[in-house]
């Protein structure tokens, strides 16, 4: 039985915040993009996936059935809703090609019939946290935990959504501002962490604690960076991460992952409120640019020429009036965070169905995923260009092969990626497009894009016209040594064969002749490619009408002058 959110007060806190908005229903949903490294001792057809759903009892996650390819019965109308919101090849994106395309009789489906596989774990039902030392613990329940894998594409995302009923606006605003750090940013002068929780636990069913965070053990994370070069992963976060570790990390396992972004987790929330209009501007600028509790409703977290514009950038205000089915509704998002306030009096704006609360766990999940999945593979995809450039080394051909290789595959899967990830419209749904466009712009994709599509093609081009000089230079060789060649070959060819009669000689006479002839005929064609591009130096100085005479014999003259390349 799932354990029910509740808050521990005191009389005097709940009449202080009695005049404050209540949150009467809250949802929190993470999004932690991390980078798969390879899996050492297996090719990269192997997928992760494959290793995660092998691994049996040995790992909490359970490869999910969703109600597209699992029993009609779960299939709602809000699955529906959700599915018609985007155009064609999101869907297929997204949702595969569906059971009737499955010729192979297996009801979970091949692995390229969907690029997406989802798995979850359900042994995590509730989150016990403290914002700040001091203050009373919050439980939330846990409404579901999944990972999200990707055909092609080295990137698996952490979804984590949580919900609670009636938190206060300030508990909301430090929820959404402290939970989803994958390590502290600091801590103060008394050793505090600092911008984080400062206690996270998470608790099963019968209320047990499975794991707790260790954002205070300061010397534990310096220490980690001193000898790793990299964050330490706080406890709570790597165990829900199991059996997938950090690549930094001691701990054996064959799927390790590698922060690609930031360590603040993309967020999303909502919050119904018992009436969002009371909301001051200082309010939604905490809300929207995610800079949790204010000391008091008249400070702003930052300066007011710094905000002028905050409602024309930040806000989507098409529902933010006392008219339509959910009256006084905004949506507020700076792609990091996509947050949406409404009125919980509202039918329309709580109903888990057809409502607003649906479209944001369905329709705006999904556009926020798409977003940051496509970030994350950018940044993945840059990544792996620069370890490829430190893997080089230019004295080493294994290596300069290894690094045409790594290029050319990263190359291939980058057209791949654009061809079945990459989308400029993902619906033409109006509110769904509006919030598309607004994260896509504060996320910076398509300058992101560009930049990395230049860079792989910069490389890939710099190693398409390598390829051609050294043909170039090959071609010049072998023109050399044949010119060269040729005099042998018309000399010998004008005076016959007879020049030696040894037609009727012994036959170990004639093996000798022709042991000798091969030799300096082999010693002469190396030695004439060893010096190929001094001849071909001379040939070119010997065409030259403009050279003179003494030119073209110190030309000659450099092809045996030692340092003269």
């Amino acid at each position: 039985m799932p354990i029910s959110p509740t808050i521990t007060s005191t009389p005097g806190a709940a009449a202080g915040a009695f005049s404050a908005p209540v949150v009467q229903h809250f949802r929190q949903a993470l999004l932690w993009p991390v980078r798969l490294m390879p899996i050492a001792g297996t090719k990269r057809t192997h997928r992760p996936w494959q290793v995660l759903r092998d691994m049996g009892d040995a790992s909490p996650w359970r490869e999910e059935v969703d109600e597209y390819s699992g029993d009609s019965s779960r299939f709602h109308e809000r699955h529906y809703n959700e599915f018609v919101s985007f155009l064609p090849y999101v869907q297929r994106f997204l949702y595969g090609e569906g059971r009737s395309r499955n010729r192979s009789g297996n009801s979970a489906g091949n692995d390229g019939d969907s690029p997406m596989r989802i798995f979850r774990r359900h042994d995590i039902a509730a989150l016990r946290v403290v914002a700040q030392p001091g203050d009373v613990p919050v439980t939330l329940n846990v409404v579901h935990c999944d990972l999200y894998f990707f055909f092609d594409v080295d990137v698996v995302l952490l979804n984590l959504e949580v919900s609670a009923e009636h938190l206060t606006l300030a508990q909301a605003q430090e929820q959404i501002y402290r939970f989803g750090r994958a390590y502290p940013a600091g801590w103060d002068a008394q050793g505090g962490a600092l911008h984080c929780m400062s206690s996270v636990e998470w608790m099963a069913a019968d209320g047990s604690v499975l794991a707790s965070s260790d954002a205070q053990q300061r010397d534990a994370f310096l220490s980690h960076v001193a000898e790793h070069r990299a964050p330490r992963v706080a406890a709570h976060w790597s165990y829900l991460m199991q059996p997938l570790v950090s690549d930094n990390s001691d701990a054996p396992g064959a799927l390790r992952y590698r922060q690609i972004e930031y360590y603040r987790m993309p967020v999303m929330a909502y919050l119904a409120l018992d009436d969002p209009r009371r909301l001051t501007r200082n309010d939604f600028i905490r809300l929207g640019l995610v800079t949790g509790a204010g000391a008091s409703d008249a400070e702003l977290p930052y300066a007011e020429q710094h905000l002028a514009d905050f409602e024309q950038r930040y806000c989507y205000d098409r529902f933010w009036s006392d008219a339509g089915a959910a009256p006084n509704t905004r949506y507020l998002c700076n792609g990091h965070a996509l947050i949406v306030v409404g009125d919980a009096r509202s039918e329309y704006f709580c109903g888990p169905e057809r409502g607003v609360l649906a479209q944001f766990r369905h329709q705006h999940f999904l556009l926020f995923l798409i977003a940051h999945f496509q970030k994350a593979s950018l940044l993945m995809f840059s990544d792996q260009l620069v370890e490829a450039l430190k893997r080089l080394d230019i004295h080493s051909t294994p290596s300069v092969k290894d690094f045409k290789r790594a290029i050319r595959a990263s190359f291939e899967r980058f057209l791949r990626f654009t061809h079945r990830y990459w989308f400029h419209e993902i619906s033409e749904q109006a509110q769904v497009r509006a919030l598309s466009h607004l994260c896509t712009t504060h996320l910076g994709l398509d300058p992101l894009y560009a930049e990395v599509k230049e860079r792989i093609a910069d490389m890939n081009t710099y190693l398409d016209t390598d390829s051609l000089r050294r043909q170039a230079s090959t071609v010049v060789r072998l023109t050399v040594v044949t010119l060269f060649g040729l005099i042998g070959t018309v000399t010998t060819g004008f005076l016959g064969m007879n020049l030696l009669a040894e037609a009727d000689a012994p036959l170990w006479r004639k093996a000798i002749w022709f042991g000798v002839v091969f030799i300096a005929t082999t010693w002469l064609t190396l030695y004439t490619m060893i010096k190929s591009q001094r001849l071909s130096d001379f040939i070119d100085a010997l065409s030259n009408d403009r050279l003179s005479v003494r030119g073209k014999l110190a030309a000659l003259a450099r092809v045996w002058r030692p340092g003269s390349d």
